[in-house]
Order: C-alpha cells, then sequence, then structure tokens
C-alpha cells in the first residue's frame, strides 16, 4: 500500500495511489487534530483505500503524540472496528 503523508499547507494526509490521492482532512487544536473528512476518488473505491489511510494517519498521529477527535463518520467506524486506535481519541474534560 502507499505511504502516507502529512500535507499541513493544505491540513490533510495524503495518499497516492495509480495516479489519484485520498485524503484525510483535518483541523489541528493543539495537540489534538479534529478528523473532518474522508475522501477516496471513486476511481480507488471498493479496495479497501480509505481504510488502509485512516490506519495510516492514526499510525502517524501516534507516532506524533497526538491525538484525535473523529469527526467523520468513516473514520469513527475504522477505529470502532480496530479499537487497538481507541486511546488516540482525545477525551473531553471538564
Amino acid at each position: 500500500m502507499a505511504e502516507v503523508a502529512d500535507n499541513p499547507a493544505l491540513s490533510r494526509y495524503e495518499m497516492a495511489v495509480d495516479g489519484a490521492v485520498a485524503v484525510v482532512e483535518y483541523r489541528r487544536l493543539g495537540d489534538v487534530l479534529a478528523l473532518t473528512h474522508t475522501e477516496v476518488p471513486q476511481a480507488l473505491s471498493g479496495r479497501g483505500i480509505g481504510t488502509a489511510l485512516v490506519l495510516a494517519t492514526l499510525d502517524r498521529v501516534r507516532a506524533a503524540g497526538l491525538k484525535v477527535r473523529p469527526l467523520c463518520p468513516f473514520i469513527t467506524a475504522v477505529i470502532r472496528r480496530h479499537p487497538e486506535y481507541g486511546d488516540l481519541v482525545a477525551t473531553d474534560r471538564g
């Protein structure tokens, strides 16, 4: 699977596959990334690219010592299917 790269200028993680780019968009809020949208081009649909993109994004977030706030329903579903990433979800306190 292709590598995921952070593109902070566009506030998104990107994965290029077969000439198309799948993305996870985010807003950085201190040490938390609000993951707002996942988009996989139709040409890549049905190949597991979206899930691979989200998991690789979460791996990068973990490596950076950040947390996430999954606002995208697809990302929420991926985290539910992969509970080993549940510790990355920011909890609201106070």
